[in-house]
């Protein structure tokens, strides 16, 4: 607890704070106070990142060319120099800031940035009537092996990053405020394991034998003695990882830490809130933490799209004939309308009309809805085999088309079910931050059908956050494999 003579030190500070910032938006408008987003990285590392895929892209091209026995024409020495200009602004760089190494989504994202530049480039050459003037091995040797080089190239520079790293780390002296889990974490990723890495310890006001983790010669001191500690100590950088709501306590130790020679950086520390597809944005010049939002934003939006429409228009072709042998069935086994339109809420909550083939005798789509059961009395002569094999699925590829569906995501619930359980389970409205699916995580993990009980919702809804954290395109077509194996033996489907 704070004695009366620290908390009118806060007080004050944070009046003074507040003075400023006033002062400043009454000199500058609001406006012009902005943060630019930036990196720790080095300018070698940097150049490196900048350069490295360009470069590699003109090699691969120069090799081609030099194993057909082409030579440097003209033509290839235009190409190079375009491929060279446009490639950074389309394929994006390795991530050499990062300690981790995700190959999976590195490379279907490297695959379709990749595509991207292929087709500007044949576009280009069509376009300028040059098409003539390349060797079809050549080029056509040149698409297919330049993603492996990158790849190389890319696993090879964060080789040399990581060793360019300790060096820079050795030579920067740094102090973490906070030694709760995000300040153990950054100081891993900083490298502290090795105490001549440039790592000075850890202040924090807790005991150590409240600090599991950390050893008695990490913690150096409590908050208050930050600041005497940076004053009295050659320390080039203070990471202030605390709680976001302390406040108090980062204004109080940023305000004394301008008068060292020190750089100061929050790392806030967001452990109270459920993270779904966190991730720092720049809005206008304003750095914001996202800190629940949708995976399917700028080019992740654009393969999810793309890659539904594709498959979607080929399994419409594909599946034509049965769907008009369902069609058919239906219409000369039970009286009513072939296919079934419900309301549903789809991306962001708003309502949308899926279609199925009608399975049932009865039309639900009031405020009562009930869930199908084993053996359930509305069913039609053929509506079990179309549930069992999910045939009255399948004119949900037309909501796919139309843009209110993906092949993979949270399965739509009625409408009634909705209103139901928002009011029953924590984070459940989440699931609609993307568009509902045909299938979907959950439903691949034995979830499919009807849930005839909370827990068996809750771990529905659990799946579908679960896939908002981890979306990746492997991901969507693991589910998509794993849906055709089960399809016809689940036995959650009635």
């Amino acid at each position: 607890m704070l004695n009366e003579i620290e908390a009118r030190r806060v007080s004050d500070l944070l009046y003074a704070h507040e003075k400023r910032q006033t002062l400043r938006n009454e000199t500058h408008g609001t406006s012009r106070i902005r943060i630019r987003l930036g990196t720790l990285a080095s300018a070698q590392l940097v150049l490196l990142q900048s350069i490295l895929y360009p470069i590699t892209i003109v090699v691969s091209l120069a090799l081609c060319a030099l194993i057909y026995g082409t030579g440097p024409k003209l033509p290839y020495v235009a190409l190079a120099l375009i491929a060279f200009i446009l490639s950074p602004r389309i394929v994006n760089g390795p991530d050499l800031t990062s300690t981790s190494w995700n190959v999976r989504p590195m490379i279907s994202r490297l695959l379709f940035e990749w595509s991207l530049l292929v087709g500007i480039l044949l576009f280009i050459a069509f376009a300028l009537k040059t098409s003539e003037d390349f060797s079809r091995a050549v080029i056509l040797t040149w698409f297919i092996a330049t993603p492996a080089l990158l790849i190389g190239a890319g696993q090879l520079s964060r080789n040399i990053a990581k060793r360019m790293r300790k060096g820079e780390t050795r030579a920067r002296t740094y102090v973490i405020v906070g030694a709760n889990e995000v300040g153990q974490e950054l100081a891993r990723r900083l490298g502290s394991g090795d105490e001549s890495a440039g790592f000075a310890g850890y202040f924090d006001d807790r005991a150590i034998e409240r600090l599991p983790g950390i050893s008695a010669n990490q913690l150096i001191g409590k908050l208050s003695d930050v600041y005497e500690f940076a004053q009295r100590n050659p320390i080039q950088a203070v990471y202030i990882a605390l709680p976001v709501w302390g406040s108090s306590r980062m204004i109080q130790l940023v305000t004394q830490l301008r008068d060292t020679t020190a750089s100061i950086y929050i790392v806030p520390d967001l452990s109270a809130f459920e993270l779904i597809q966190a991730r720092f944005v720049d809005i206008d010049g304003i750095p914001a933490v996202s800190i629940c939002d949708t995976p399917f934003q700028g080019k992740c939006a654009v393969i999810k799209r793309t890659t539904d429409l594709i498959l979607a228009s080929v399994a419409l072709a594909l599946l034509s004939p049965v769907m008009l042998g369902v069609a058919a069935a239906i219409k000369f086994t039970s009286r009513g309308p072939v296919l079934f339109k419900q309301r549903r809420y789809g991306l962001d909550g708003e309502e949308i009309l899926i279609y199925k083939f009608r399975s049932m005798k009865v039309w639900e789509d009031g405020i009562h809805v009930m869930q199908a059961t084993r053996g359930d009395f509305r069913l039609t002569k053929i509506g079990g085999f179309l549930r069992r094999t999910s045939l009255d699925e399948l004119p949900q590829l037309l909501n796919v088309m139309q843009g209110t569906m993906s092949l993979v995501g949270p399965r739509p619930h009625a409408i009634a079910h909705n209103e139901q359980y928002r009011k029953l389970i924590d984070g459940y409205m989440i699931r609609h931050k993307i568009k509902p699916g045909i299938t979907g995580w959950a439903q691949v993990n034995g979830l499919r059908g009807e849930t005839d009980t909370i827990d068996k919702m809750q771990k529905r809804v659990e799946f579908d956050l679960d896939y908002l954290r981890q979306w990746s395109l492997w991901l969507d077509i693991k589910i998509l494999f794993r849906t055709a194996i089960s399809v016809t033996r689940d036995p959650n489907a009635y």
